[in-house]
């Protein structure tokens, strides 16, 4: 299963996910269904997100891409979740999925440029870790530090898949809860991941969330 498949599913579990909560009401009993169908998504972005810094040619012009459209995608989010254009006690996915992809990025410097003076890259790479964790609480993003929290178990394990399987189940049964938990599920895709990149349509994936989210609010408020 290459990148493209993976970021389709992702995309149309996350289409799911969010069409029940814009458009049908919770007390409908397909809410629910929609909702734990929605849960494979995020685990499947942050995967992509670990892999993207291993096979971007430059990290630097990646984040900038991330930041870029978390900015682009926030009023239609706000909209389409909150109902109002500027909502700020809770920022889209797109920030947390920033904030880990530089927390990842940061052990990756730290790991280079100190190789031999261990504890020292740890203390420092225990800063970059909490500062992300404190950064996506104190800026309320989609998933928190649960979310920075899985970014990084995809980072660390990335080469051990039964510590990667148990983190990820840590994370999303124990830290994210019963609910949650279904987004473990989403390994049985991950683990079949080939390495390959499949199709080049990138900024069609960038794309999606604020437009998906934008027609959502409208078909919502035309009803």
């Amino acid at each position: 299963m290459n990148s493209f498949t993976l970021k389709m599913i992702a995309i149309i579990t996350m289409l799911i996910d969010h069409t029940a909560h814009v458009l049908i009401p919770p007390d409908e009993p397909i809410y629910y269904v929609m909702r734990a169908i929605g849960r494979l998504a995020f685990p499947i972005f942050c995967f992509l997100i670990v892999e993207g810094l291993f096979h971007t040619r430059n990290v630097n012009k990646y984040m900038l891409r991330l930041g870029i459209f978390a900015l682009i995608s926030e009023i239609p989010f706000d909209l389409a979740i909150k109902g109002e254009p500027f909502y700020e006690y809770y920022q889209s996915v797109y920030f947390t999925l920033l904030i880990g992809l530089a927390v990842i990025y940061g052990l990756h410097k730290i790991k280079i440029h100190f190789p031999s003076n261990l504890p020292v890259s740890i203390i420092l790479q225990l800063i970059v870790i909490l500062a992300g964790c404190i950064l996506a609480i104190l800026l309320k993003t989609d998933y928190n530090a649960m979310g920075v929290i899985l970014i990084l178990a995809f980072y660390l394990f990335r080469e051990k898949k039964l510590f990667l399987i148990l983190s990820v189940l840590f994370v999303t049964i124990v830290i994210g809860g019963r609910f949650e938990g279904i987004a473990s599920f989403s390994l049985i895709f991950i683990l079949l991941y080939n390495g390959l990149r499949g199709p080049k349509v990138k900024y069609l994936f960038y794309a999606f969330y604020p437009v998906h989210l934008l027609c959502l609010y409208l078909i919502a408020t035309f009803l």
